[in-house]
């Protein structure tokens, strides 16, 4: 039994770093990073930071495929996955706290007028705007697992008025939690910020069309560090260009890279980021190690995704 490691996002991270920071967790693991002097018929487990085509048809005895990362719609529908072909994910603390700062990092930027002041800045001019208040601000954060929740956490920690929604009720202390899509709308219509950290999956695919969009303040900011399919592209810019939405920062897209002609780029209320909001995987690490050896003794997978739900 051996595992191979399959990135091929060497901007992210190489295979040869992966091997580095996991053979001192699992010395006794046969690990390959190469299709080519790798034994396929003894890989039982494949990390991926996506499921690429063609993969699964050489791997013959393949049992888990090991996400290194949260989101798992490349590989669930994937339809060369064979039955008994397994999937866990990671839930490190690591990029869920760092996607939590990256949220926090634009909702204050907006709080504090930072654009505003730069561009006050580089036409030499003293133009002094009043900062608002915290505790005066909603946010709304969408999606409450490992990743949502600590965002939530830390907006409520701060002062912020937080509301957080997702499929089934949660409880968070000073989170006030909502739950299910027939109170979505009300959740949207009282947020000056809306952050989304949801999976993709058939009920989330296109969840921001136009009609929800409307369903927001014309002032509210939409952070999208979930899944570029959330949202429907068009209905988002024309919601921007007809005052019905304040803003939006993207960080996942439905393709990525993102086109250099596409129309995000330009667009003077839309913020790009190329998918970093998390990034270090750190704590994870452990997670593939414990999941190696839980597969070759039978126990339960840590993280492990219900393929039906989609996550």
């Amino acid at each position: 039994m051996a595992l191979l490691l399959d990135i091929r996002q060497p901007e992210w991270m190489t295979e040869a770093a992966l091997y580095d920071l996991l053979k001192p967790l699992m010395p006794e693991t046969p690990i390959y990073y190469s299709f080519d002097d790798c034994p396929l018929e003894e890989i039982k487990m494949l990390a991926v930071s996506k499921l690429h085509p063609g993969v699964v048809e050489r791997l013959p005895n393949l049992t888990l495929v090991q996400k290194l990362g949260a989101g798992v719609e490349t590989i669930v529908g994937n339809p060369e996955l064979r039955d008994g072909i397994r999937i866990a994910r990671l839930a490190p603390d690591t990029p869920a706290d760092e996607i939590a700062e990256y949220a926090l990092a634009y909702v204050l930027r907006a709080q504090r007028n930072m654009a505003q002041h730069e561009a006050s800045a580089t036409m030499r001019e003293w133009t002094p705007l009043a900062p608002k208040k915290s505790k005066e601000a909603i946010v709304a954060v969408l999606g409450l697992g490992h990743i949502g929740g600590r965002t939530a956490r830390l907006f409520a920690a701060l002062g912020f008025k937080t509301v957080g929604w997702s499929r089934t009720l949660k409880s968070i202390p000073g989170v006030n939690c909502r739950a299910g899509l027939d109170t979505l709308d009300d959740v949207l219509a009282q947020a000056d910020y809306v952050i989304s950290i949801l999976p993709s999956t058939p009920e989330t695919a296109n969840l921001f069309d136009g009609a929800r969009l409307n369903a927001m303040k014309p002032t509210a900011m939409l952070i999208n560090a979930g899944r570029g399919d959330l949202i429907v592209e068009a209905d988002l810019i024309s919601a921007l260009n007809n005052e019905r939405l304040g803003a939006a920062v993207l960080d996942v897209f439905r393709q990525e890279p993102l086109p250099r002609d596409h129309p995000f780029w330009a667009h003077k209320k839309i913020m790009v980021t190329p998918h970093v909001s998390g990034w270090h995987i750190d704590d994870g690490l452990t997670v593939v190690a414990d999941n190696y050896r839980r597969l070759l003794s039978g126990k339960p997978l840590l993280n492990e995704v219900n393929i039906s739900r989609g996550y």
